[in-house]
């Protein structure tokens, strides 16, 4: 359960796992040893992780699976689009409850995209996502007027607490670095770092640029815009509460 926990907070060593929950590493490694740990923490440090999971070990480990858990999605008997609220969103901009209709049309709506599923699109000799076959696409009326080119789910804790793993964020392509607009969260499709959530800054290095996480746990790097494929401003937000 604890590497379950790990592998899904994106942590590749057990010491920065420890320093994220907040206790020694000897502690960790008591944990692993005596196959127990401290419920009440893990459950207030990883957000997104369901209480009966933790507790029994049986069911999804997320409060939502997915998306189709936030959003409704339309019934599958007679096809006819819905109008539903989901269980808890919130905009970024905007505290209002976010109704969703699942479009029956593909050509239609908001796509939502795997993470991973961003690597390679800028990139032709790369098998890369088109958005004219993804099937699961959402209206969600209070992004009108506001260009977005896809939803993406949030994966491990970087950006925290900005945006928490389990989130979706909405996303509009940039076309150009001479676009990008420093200082704001991008998601970036990288050859060498894959598919990466960050803030984007101006770097000393020329034709460079800086990743910096929101959360003061990871450190921030630079890497070349010609490592870079694809990059998408982050433009909104549903959150799980």
């Amino acid at each position: 359960m604890l590497n379950s926990l790990k592998n899904h907070m994106s942590f590749k060593k057990d010491i920065d796992f420890a320093n994220f929950l907040g206790i020694k590493p000897t502690t960790l490694s008591s944990w692993y040893s005596r196959n127990t740990f401290d419920i009440e923490l893990l459950y207030a440090k990883c957000n997104d992780i369901s209480a009966d999971w933790l507790i029994s070990g049986k069911g999804e480990m997320l409060k939502t699976k997915n998306i189709k858990n936030l959003i409704k999605k339309n019934d599958e008997e007679n096809n006819e689009e819905i109008n539903k609220k989901p269980n808890v969103q919130k905009t970024s901009t905007n505290e209002e409850t976010i109704p969703a209709i699942k479009t029956t049309n593909s050509q239609k709506g908001i796509p939502l995209l795997p993470f991973d599923a961003f690597a390679g699109l800028g990139d032709s000799s790369v098998q890369g996502v088109d958005f004219d076959t993804i099937e699961d696409r959402y209206v969600v009326p209070l992004f009108d007027g506001i260009t977005i080119d896809f939803m993406i789910p949030v994966r491990g804790s970087s950006m925290y607490p900005k945006y928490n793993s389990g989130d979706v964020v909405a996303c509009r392509l940039v076309n150009e670095l001479l676009f990008v607009q420093w200082n704001k969260v991008h998601v970036i499709d990288s050859v060498s770092q894959g598919v990466i959530m960050k803030r984007l800054l101006k770097s000393a290095k020329p034709d460079s640029v800086v990743c910096k996480s929101d959360n003061k746990d990871y450190g921030e790097f630079t890497v070349p815009m010609s490592d870079i494929r694809s990059i998408a401003l982050v433009v909104g937000v549903i959150r799980l509460e």
